[in-house]
């Protein structure tokens, strides 16, 4: 249940009710607006408020309306926050308003292509360095990361041209390190339903970027997102990247549509990785700027100096120069749109 407390209450008021509501046993989500403020009654295992600790929080004087939360997802679900989230990375907001574009190689293969990569899409005007130090293969032959030398590469380049660092997580055992040299912690589309790994990065003080599994819904992708929630992490970015339908011209299917549906269930930002939605770099320029048209809050996008040279997802992969006029595209379309690219 929501508490809408009144537009008078005081912040004594506010820490009262909360306080109240852990007396209860339950956890209180405050939300503050420039106009009022809600807390959200959150319990465990699907308990209820009794009728009676029910009544006794509707009935205080400070409390104007009480609503119930219909989705099974609680802390996710828009009714739960007066405002959209908007995730502060040092001067860089990520969510309303903005439009966030990380870039950069599928992998880590060695320092100077990362380096160099680096440097052309900070030149152009891409604000968070991506990277893969442990990348999950369809393929075990195939090329799978540099491991902790592709983070320790990855914090060099971050250090050399000032772009704070996104890189996925796979195994809980590997935690420490990530968070040692990511700004960002990515949960790849794999991992969307391992929900041990879910939990851990729960108690992170790291924003989350939460990747659609190729068969996950809507539902099944927020309720993802709230086992974060839950854990405690409110810094959570949720990514579209395609979904297996029966079309094969294009590695995944783009499901565009996902973006105004979840603006309108959820307060999490929302981003668009066109590169596994194409799998084909001639595609990857029109699915982009058709995110941002959507409404997406950024663009999660793979960019090698050299991609005929990458050893993973070498045709996904823009180079340097289409790369600089994708970003031109861009600024022109969010300028007509209100945006801010940052």
């Amino acid at each position: 249940m929501i508490l809408v407390l009144k537009a008078q209450a005081t912040e004594e008021d506010i820490n009262a009710i909360a306080q109240k509501i852990e007396d209860l046993g339950f956890k209180p989500h405050i939300s503050r607006g420039e106009y009022k403020t809600i807390i959200g009654v959150i319990g465990k295992n699907g308990v209820s408020l009794p009728g009676s600790a029910s009544s006794e929080l509707a009935n205080h004087p400070q409390v104007d309306m009480v609503i119930p939360i219909m989705e099974p997802y609680k802390l996710a679900s828009r009714e739960v926050a007066v405002d959209n989230t908007i995730i502060q990375l040092g001067d860089l907001k990520i969510g309303e308003g903005y439009f966030t574009v990380m870039a950069g190689p599928c992998a880590v293969e060695s320092r100077e292509q990362l380096l160099e990569t680096a440097k052309g899409i900070k030149q152009h005007g891409a604000s968070i360095l991506r990277g893969g130090a442990f990348k999950p293969r369809t393929s075990p032959y195939d090329f799978s990361g540099l491991g902790v030398e592709g983070l320790q590469l990855l914090r060099e380049a971050s250090q050399v041209t000032g772009l704070p660092i996104v890189t996925e997580l796979l195994r809980e055992r590997d935690i420490d390190q990530i968070e040692k040299y990511a700004d960002i912690i990515q949960i790849g589309a794999r991992n969307i339903q391992n929900f041990s790994l879910l939990r851990l990065v729960g108690k992170s003080s790291k924003p989350i970027l939460l990747k659609r599994g190729m068969s996950t819904t809507i539902k099944e992708l927020l309720m993802s997102a709230e086992y974060i929630l839950a854990g405690g992490n409110s810094q959570v970015i949720l990514c579209e990247r395609g979904i297996r339908t029966f079309e094969t011209a294009t590695r995944s299917t783009l499901d565009i549509s996902a973006v105004p549906v979840l603006k309108e269930k959820t307060h999490l930002p929302v981003i668009v990785d066109p590169s596994h939605a194409a799998g084909k770099r001639s595609l990857i320029p029109s699915l982009a700027r058709a995110a941002l048209a959507a409404g997406a809050d950024g663009i999660l996008i793979e960019v090698h100096y050299q991609p005929k040279t990458a050893l993973c997802d070498a045709i996904q992969q823009l180079d340097i120069q289409d790369f600089g006029k994708l970003m031109e595209d861009l600024r022109s379309l969010a300028a007509a749109m209100g945006k801010t690219i940052n």
